[in-house]
């Protein structure tokens, strides 16, 4: 495995005991339809929330959460919708973002809840 994907990999993993601690439900991890793919899907509470990791090594990039494009949100949007429907579900969803720094004191973590809307 490239050393990016098991960057990422450790970043997913380490987002997702985050959100746990944080008592989320984690649903799904890297749930695909077609060419979309979501890295978590949780409920917090009765909502549903959609969860896209961003991972780096440095800083050298920008910070992790600031690389989720316009595009990706409507990614994320699309795969809302369609696991909703696939689940049929009528949850309230949100979608965060979970920025992961490997630091040499360890992981540093920055979550963004509701980082950005798109569904009625």
């Amino acid at each position: 495995m490239a050393a990016h994907n098991e960057t990422g990999k450790r970043g997913e993993e380490q987002a997702e005991a985050f959100l746990r601690g944080k008592g989320y439900i984690v649903l799904e991890k890297n749930w695909r339809c077609g060419y979309l793919e979501v890295d978590l899907i949780c409920m917090d509470g009765d909502r549903l929330v959609l969860v896209e990791v961003k991972t780096r090594a440095d800083l050298r990039h920008g910070t992790p959460e600031a690389s989720v494009t316009r595009r990706k949100e409507r990614h994320l949007i699309e795969a809302a919708e369609a696991y909703l429907e696939r689940k049929n579900l009528e949850n309230e969803v949100r979608f965060d973002i979970v920025g992961v720094r490997e630091e040499p004191t360890g992981m540093h973590i920055h979550h963004i809840a509701g980082a950005f809307t798109g569904m009625g």
